[in-house]
């Protein structure tokens, strides 16, 4: 069973199962699935809809539908926290799987006999495909009051050009609203309903349809099935804004780059301060990579991060708490590994994880939850002892924790100077903070508890989180997965809490773990050993850079030009490699000879029809040489998630490309025609909308300095009025001055008068750039809904 999200402006849905923008994994024989799968995806700023398909997964034949769930824009956008809730599945009725365009040009004409309605039915694209070749044979159908027409049939395409003129006549009585319909035609049985536009009298009238209009269904209400189909719980926020030109963030972004190189412990009415005091729950996470990747861009990341710890640092008064909570300081840390420590992750877990994977042990030391008659199935040799179970399974589990410490503590040169940097002044913070001898390991736990605790242990127990599997664990592995992360767990907080607690069935392992705790110190050493000259986090001011793989792996390439070879016999396996600079591609990944297309002449990255060669999970990449010569490239995924994977991996990577094509052919050319829209040229073009916008977010995302301020202002606007009130309206904060007049001393009130003098300084100017970006956001809404007719915003 699994789940895939299609959003209403660009999914298409098949004659059984829907073709996804993202696709959960597989949980296998299960009733009540549990998948705990976060997906990020970039849309369009004109999807209506957002339908989520629980899947019954076939490995033979198409999978089978169990229900659905469709959001649109509004009900999600109904509350600005979202959607989190159960919701019941619903089936799906083949008239409400509709999607594609229509082209109309409507007149109404008046001659002698009366008036007279002409509808131009020009062309339709990315229609429904009803049929089994992935196709349709659509036609239309128009009404205008008890009249109607039909234009031809077209077979075998979803990008229909027609460009016939229906004319009907006016009868008598009330005006009449004007209906499109689009059909597939079926020679056997009913047709199938391809989806309708409707206009109402006053329309035709006053402003008569010219252009692309969208399908829409029937209208009738979506039926709960009453949780007959079972139900989803879902976590949907949608997160709409305006991007302004870059000029308009400078002031905010100065602001936010001043903060951090200014005394951290004292500052009350900075960008960053306030954020602190504001944020919480699941927007704190989404803040913290934003902000970590606009100090990343700016090569300020090691202030930054050493900005937000040194004033946790200063409020701690518990060693045993520091950096336990979710605050914006440890969330930032924990993004900042996850944005520039994936590939060190990768290289140090991935082995051992594979062997988990691939050699399915059980493992078991709880006694409440030992299976003996599985064991007995497994070993074949009778009905063992609780006893003889923890000894095999302390015996599995050492043999892999054993390589998984090696490989960390054997990693201090492929741990990221940025990571090592900011570790290193981590380490220095606490020191300083914490200088007595009985809190000597306070030093090593502050740096382990985001190594061990936020990166290597939750990776561990969710490797498809971490991208280091593609699908998640069965239960048996899962189980196992778990005990080696608390194993990790408890290394990374050297062993302080042994003994301790309800998990007493884990002393077995514990000589394994006070053995490796000293390694691990020695590691925590070592890894902090670093030149400090260079900041942390700089001088890099890309997330990823130009000559660095943002992606790898097999896929099948199309041959150039295969004239007679059938389609099976046309696709080359091939190993490609995707940086910021270039896509190579060769026939194993030690091979020395590579061809090469780069990443600057991508024009556009797009699925294809499964029509176009019989084959599922095709893509192609369109590119235009330095001549201007366009050439198209068709590559082949082996599932709808590695085909989402690249096209997002590939549309970020071409994102500042030039001259991006705004159409293309979802087919191929093939015998003379363009199987997609039929056209008999080659230079024909594009038939379907190309949607370069439509990806999916992760952590090798661009950096985007514009829209990772605007995200920072919108929540700095939330606590603009309690800033107002706290520095410039409250006469409460002339309290700390009346207590320093008190206690008699002239140089702390002179201290005080100045700093509260520079806090109301700061948070002036900081209420003045919202005030600044608030106008801006204003006389941009006016001139997107026509207002303002010409004039650029003041700067």
């Amino acid at each position: 069973m699994c789940v895939c999200v299609s959003p209403g402006i660009c999914c298409l849905c098949g004659p059984k199962a829907p073709v996804p923008l993202c696709r959960t994994a597989t949980i296998w024989r299960s009733l009540s699935p549990f998948w705990g799968e976060e997906y990020t995806v970039h849309l369009p700023l004109d999807f209506h809809h957002l339908s989520f398909y629980v899947l019954d997964e076939d490995t033979v034949g198409q999978d089978d539908i169990i229900g659905k769930i469709s959001l649109s824009r509004e009900a999600i956008t109904a509350d600005p926290r979202g959607i989190d809730s159960w919701i019941n599945l619903s089936r799906v009725d083949p008239d409400s799987e509709v999607q594609g365009e229509i082209c109309l040009s409507v007149q109404t004409l008046e001659d002698v006999r009366g008036r007279c309605l002409h509808c131009h039915v020009l062309q339709a694209r990315d229609l429904a495909p009803r049929d089994i070749s992935g196709t349709s044979d659509p036609f239309a159908r128009v009404f205008w009051g008890s009249q109607s027409l039909e234009t031809s049939t077209i077979k075998k395409t979803r990008f229909p050009h027609w460009d016939e003129v229906l004319e009907l006549r006016e009868m008598p009585g009330s005006p009449s609203p004007l209906r499109v319909e689009l059909w597939d035609w079926d020679m056997v049985g009913k047709n199938d309903f391809l989806g309708m536009v409707e206009f109402p009298p006053q329309v035709l009238q006053h402003n008569p349809p010219n252009g692309w209009f969208r399908l829409l269904p029937f209208p009738r209400a979506e039926e709960d099935s009453g949780g007959s189909l079972g139900a989803l719980r879902l976590k949907v926020r949608l997160t709409e804004d305006s991007v302004l030109p870059s000029r308009y963030y400078q002031p905010l972004r100065e602001l936010l780059m001043e903060s951090v190189l200014g005394p951290a412990e004292e500052d009350a009415a900075s960008p960053l301060a306030v954020l602190e005091e504001l944020t919480s729950g699941d927007c704190r996470q989404e803040l913290a990579t934003k902000l970590v990747k606009l100090f990343l861009g700016q090569g300020l990341t090691g202030p930054f991060l050493d900005y937000l710890t040194r004033r946790e640092v200063a409020r701690t008064t518990d060693p045993n708490t520091l950096f336990r909570s979710n605050s914006l300081a440890s969330k930032s840390v924990e993004q900042f590994m996850k944005l520039v420590g994936m590939p060190y992750l990768h290289e140090v877990l991935r082995p051992v994880i594979n062997r988990v994977f691939e050699e399915r042990k059980y493992m078991e030391l709880d006694p409440c939850k030992m299976d003996l008659g599985r064991t007995r199935r497994i070993s074949f040799k009778g009905a063992p002892s609780e006893e003889h179970v923890r000894e095999v399974s302390l015996g599995l589990l050492t043999g892999y924790l054993g390589p998984i410490v090696d490989a960390i503590v054997g990693s201090v040169g492929r741990c990221p100077s940025a990571m090592r940097l900011a570790f290193k002044q981590l380490r220095q913070r606490v020191e300083e903070r914490f200088p007595q001898a009985e809190h000597e390991d306070v030093k090593y736990l502050a740096i382990s508890g985001f190594l061990f605790l936020r990166f290597f242990a939750p990776a561990i127990l969710s490797p498809k989180l971490f991208d280091l599997r593609d699908q998640h664990a069965d239960p048996q592995t899962s189980r196992s997965l778990l005990l080696l992360a608390k194993a990790v767990q408890s290394i990374g907080n050297l062993g302080q809490q042994l003994g301790q607690g309800k998990e007493l069935w884990m002393a077995p392992l514990h000589p394994f773990l006070l053995q490796s705790i000293s390694r691990v110190r020695d590691f925590l050493d070592q890894l902090v050993e670093v030149d400090g000259k260079e900041e942390a986090g700089g001088p890099a001011r890309a997330l990823v850079p130009p000559s660095m793989t943002v992606r790898e792996g097999y896929l099948l390439k199309r041959k150039e030009e295969p004239a007679g070879l059938a389609t099976r016999f046309a696709f080359k396996k091939r190993y490609f490699r995707l940086s910021g600079e270039m896509l190579s591609y060769s026939k194993s990944p030690e091979w020395q000879m590579r061809s090469s297309i780069p990443v600057s002449h991508i024009r556009a990255v797009e699925r294809v029809d499964e029509g176009a060669f019989q084959l599922p999970h095709v893509m192609q990449v369109v590119t235009q040489d330095g001549a201007g010569a366009p050439h198209t490239t068709y590559l082949q995924c082996k599932n709808v998630n590695e085909l989402n994977q690249w096209l997002s991996a590939l549309r970020k990577a071409s994102a500042p490309n030039p001259d991006k094509l705004a159409s293309c052919h979802p087919g191929a050319f093939r015998s003379g025609h363009w199987t997609c829209c039929l056209q008999a040229e080659r230079s024909a073009s594009g038939c379907s909308r190309t949607h370069s916008a439509v990806t999916l977010g992760d952590w090798s995302d661009p950096l985007d300095p514009d829209a990772e301020t605007q995200m920072v202002y919108r929540q700095l606007l939330l606590g603009r009025d309690r800033l107002r009130m706290k520095f410039l309206e409250d006469s409460n904060m002339d309290t700390t001055l009346e207590a320093a007049t008190e206690q008699g001393s002239s140089a702390m009130e002179g201290a005080c008068t100045d700093a509260l003098a520079r806090q109301r300084e700061a948070a002036a100017r900081l209420l003045k750039v919202l005030t600044d970006l608030d106008q801006a956001h204003e006389e941009f809404q006016q001139q997107e809904q026509g207002k303002v007719v010409s004039g650029p915003l003041r700067p």
